[in-house]
């Protein structure tokens, strides 16, 4: 069960430890400060709760609908977040009128008043409130104003990086660095998508695909490319490989399109819903001079996507 809960839902207890932030990705690092929460609601025998916003606060501000990719949807991370441990996931719908909240309102008005708070676990670089004006001061000055503790989240850092959600997206689009994002994201970049018709053409190769319609305009796709994937139907798992693009061998056409071939499956699944797991990247897309070209090359990607899944064991 995920823990979704809009803030109008919300009932206050006083007894609740507590953070804020868009968490989008739940990378490494927002999973140290979650791991922080969780320990201090059970410290307290109390409930911890996390509150984000949808959409993200910098499509509001500074864009449309498309301005700010997402690594995780909030279905997503609802989901992640329950198997974290996580009681609830407040989220606040973020617009105009609501940017212009100060920070000292956000928490005296918001957080306070109907969530509750006794433990504020905060990270090291987190800012709020109109025009960004709140920071870990603004937090620990109310905190003695309305009586509940704080406590500071410092930087994570992997291989020398510190683990951010604009770095993972960066990586992604830029290089399709799925492994990177992996390691940053503590698990493989995720994408989920239902399945439709397409022209079949996959299947005269011997490669029959999962045409996949994404419902998140907003969702990160990887850079172009094939990918080494699971798939996730129904509760079970299967290998398989994904390509991401525009197909420039078999058609004309520049209609992007998400396909995934699943390994040693035959079923009609026309209609239902995949998720995807990015493993490993195997190549850029491009055109071949041939349909036979194309199918040898499919061939190699098969073997190295086998490759790779039985180098993991």
């Amino acid at each position: 069960m995920t823990p979704l809960i809009y803030i109008d839902e919300i009932k206050r207890n006083a007894n609740t430890a507590l953070t804020v932030g868009t968490f989008d990705g739940v990378h490494l690092g927002h999973r140290t400060l979650i791991q922080k929460l969780v320990t201090k609601a059970r410290e307290i025998g109390g409930r911890s709760v996390l509150v984000t916003f949808n959409p993200h606060p910098r499509e509001v501000l500074h864009g449309g609908h498309n301005s700010v990719g997402l690594l995780t949807t909030i279905k997503e991370r609802a989901e992640i977040l329950s198997d974290l441990g996580v009681d609830q996931m407040v989220v606040i719908p973020f617009d105009r009128d609501f940017s212009l909240l100060s920070s000292g309102d956000f928490i005296q008005k918001i957080l306070y008043k109907k969530i509750g708070i006794k433990e504020f676990i905060i990270g090291y670089d987190h800012q709020f409130g109109k025009n960004r004006e709140g920071t870990i001061k603004t937090v620990e000055d109310l905190s003695k104003i309305l009586d509940y503790n704080v406590h500071l989240v410092h930087a994570h850092e992997v291989e020398h990086n510190t683990v951010s959600s604009t770095l993972i997206r960066k990586e992604l689009v830029d290089s399709g660095n799925t492994l990177l994002a992996r390691t940053l994201l503590g698990r493989p970049y995720p994408l989920s998508g239902m399945v439709v018709h397409g022209d079949k053409k996959g299947r005269l190769l011997g490669y029959p695909t999962a045409n996949l319609r994404i419902e998140e305009s907003r969702k990160v796709l990887p850079k172009f490319g094939v990918y080494a994937v699971e798939v996730q139907l129904k509760g079970v798992l299967y290998k398989g490989m994904l390509n991401i693009g525009i197909r420039p061998t078999v058609t004309n056409s520049k209609e992007l399109r998400i396909e995934a071939h699943i390994f040693d499956f035959n079923e009609d699944i026309y209609g239902r819903e995949l998720q995807i797991a990015f493993h490993a990247r195997i190549r850029d897309e491009v055109r071949f001079e041939s349909i036979q070209a194309l199918k040898k090359q499919l061939d190699n990607d098969k073997a190295d996507c086998l490759s790779y899944f039985n180098s993991l064991t």
